[in-house]
């Protein structure tokens, strides 16, 4: 918007192509024709849910999704979130029934500042759904992917035969798994969900939504090749 608006403030002459352009895209994403495309740059190579391999010990790493307020103002996971978290749990019981040493280990701070850490905020859907409350650590102080993986990796420890899984949403796994490759980290990874849009003639605001959600994460990938190639992470 503010690179459409520069452009008709600047360029007189041309302010009618300017114009259309600018309704033009706005009603692509909005339609899904380009958001669309979009989302499925942001999730491709991880369409679907591969089951993972558990070893003696297995650590579920739940990557926090945010939080919102319901009718009655209650902080709650979002809908994303909620499909992580069972993707999560319904992990960990697959995980014990093979005698396998497991824990979760929910990362999530509180970057809308709503009062409540995700990590806080998830635990008891967690141990609702059968996750013991000694096989959960909470990571409470990352406010985005990288710190994500960096507070985790604090938490891990290095053994040859750990196997780690990373719980997310598809959109939200490559930039997921790159964080935990710059710590050493070798995840595999268990998407919870795969977002779609429908492609429509009229504007709806699950296309912009899809266009915003895929936008980030295509920038915050390139944001993480840039810094790695300055060495910065």
């Amino acid at each position: 918007m503010l690179l459409f608006f520069a452009l008709f403030a600047l360029w007189r002459r041309k302010r009618g192509v300017i114009a259309i352009v600018c309704v033009l895209l706005f009603w692509a994403l909005g339609a899904g024709w380009l958001s669309a495309p979009l989302l499925a740059l942001a999730q491709r190579g991880f369409e679907r849910t591969i089951q993972p391999e558990f070893a003696a010990r297995t650590t579920i790493i739940l990557m926090g999704g945010g939080t919102t307020r319901d009718a009655n103002a209650r902080i709650v996971p979002k809908r994303d979130s909620v499909v992580r978290i069972q993707a999560a749990a319904e992990l960990y019981r697959e995980c014990r029934r093979t005698g396998a040493a497991c824990r979760v280990i929910v990362s999530g701070g509180d970057p809308q500042h709503h009062g409540q850490a995700e990590a806080d905020n998830y635990a008891p859907y967690l141990l609702a759904r059968g996750v013991a409350a000694t096989d959960l650590t909470l990571e409470d102080r990352s406010l985005n992917t990288y710190q994500n993986a960096r507070n985790v990796a604090g938490i891990l420890r290095l053994e040859h035969d750990e196997t780690l899984i990373v719980v997310t949403s598809a959109y939200h796994m490559r930039r997921s798994v790159l964080a935990f490759e710059a710590f050493g980290f070798e995840p595999q990874p268990f998407v919870s969900n795969v977002r779609q849009v429908r492609t429509t003639f009229f504007p709806r605001i699950d296309g912009f939504v899809a266009a915003e959600t895929a936008a980030h994460e295509l920038v915050g990938v390139l944001r993480f090749y840039v810094f790695r190639l300055l060495r910065l992470y």
